[in-house]
């Protein structure tokens, strides 16, 4: 496993860490039994980084974590989200005296006395031009209820407004194969501001693991299943926002370039570890063949150029068109 440093915290994370929605909810069916197997199997190969939320089934991923602790004493950083209970979910809707009730309750469900990253939770971008919502931030580093905060984005101007603010460590945005935009100006500004990159969706809602065909059936609790056109959040959280046919083609696309011996899921988190910004990817998983899938990219020798390049004309002949402009 290979560890990159995080923003300004002095923490050196997994590169390939553990994103905790699945095995909170709104991806299926899911057993806290295999959930656990997943996250044991996750700090056996190392992963020291975990990523969740409170709203991942209602504290559900949350809880599991605190769990984990408790099972083992290895070292571990664990990352939660605050903001989405709103409802609705609107700029006005973020207090301090919400904003703290929500921390409190992620520290009850994860056991814990302060926080090791929070995160704002892709709030309404009218969020990053309030920066006293980032001084109440400061105010929770300042009492001890959480140790270092960041953002969770749904675009590149969010993120870009959002690390002028120096308490921000870290900025989750989803870039992937499917999702490049964010390697342009952002990852420039972010390297020069020193901001950890957290690389969300990695393998776009798992298109980018080549198992779907348009015969694939979701469940009905499934993400990917009610919200394609966007219905209950952002349309760019599922499937990068991408058309489901038009997706297919470009993962057909994609599928020769992979090296030998590899799957097309640990190529996609390779070429994300090409990108020396990045801190780390968060690919979820819900059993442990998924985990281990996953945490053996970080052991893949780097991409050559010409790969590089013709995975990028894949996403200017496919995919382009459809997502660059909208995030």
């Amino acid at each position: 496993m290979e560890y990159r440093e995080l923003g300004r915290t002095g923490w050196h994370v997994s590169t390939i860490s553990f994103g905790a929605w699945a095995i909170g909810g709104t991806w299926g069916m899911v057993k806290d039994k295999d959930s656990m197997a997943a996250l044991h199997c996750a700090l056996d190969y190392g992963v020291n980084f975990f990523d969740t939320a409170d709203v991942y089934g209602d504290g559900r991923s949350e809880k599991l974590l605190a769990r984990l602790k408790r099972e083992r004493i290895e070292a571990m950083f664990i990352a939660t989200k605050a903001g989405r209970r709103l409802d609705p979910h609107v700029a006005d809707g973020y207090t301090k005296k919400r904003l703290t009730a929500f921390v409190e309750r992620s520290l009850r469900n994860l056991e814990t006395e302060a926080i090791d990253l929070l995160q704002l939770h892709c709030p309404p971008t009218e969020i990053y031009y309030r920066p006293e919502v980032f001084s109440w931030l400061d105010d929770l580093v300042s009492v001890g209820k959480i140790r270092f905060y960041g953002v969770s984005v749904e675009k590149v101007e969010e993120g870009l407004k959002a690390i002028e603010y120096a308490g921000v460590q870290s900025v989750q945005i989803i870039f992937n194969m499917f999702r490049q935009r964010p390697a342009g100006l952002f990852f420039a500004e972010a390297r020069r501001r020193k901001v950890g990159i957290l690389t969300r969706l990695p393998l776009s809602s798992g298109l980018l693991t080549g198992k779907f065909t348009m015969d694939t059936k979701f469940e009905k609790d499934d993400h990917r299943a009610f919200n394609r056109d966007g219905a209950v959040f952002d349309k760019g959280e599922t499937l990068s926002g991408l058309d489901f046919a038009v997706g297919l083609n470009a993962v057909e696309a994609l599928r020769p370039l992979a090296p030998s011996h590899t799957t097309l899921a640990q190529f996609a988190l390779r070429w994300i570890l090409m990108f020396p910004e990045i801190t780390c990817a968060i690919p979820g998983a819900k059993r442990p063949e998924q985990v281990e899938e996953n945490v053996r990219a970080a052991d893949l020798p780097p991409l050559s150029d010409e790969t590089m390049n013709k995975i990028r004309s894949v996403y200017d002949n496919f995919v382009r068109h459809e997502v660059h402009d909208r995030w």
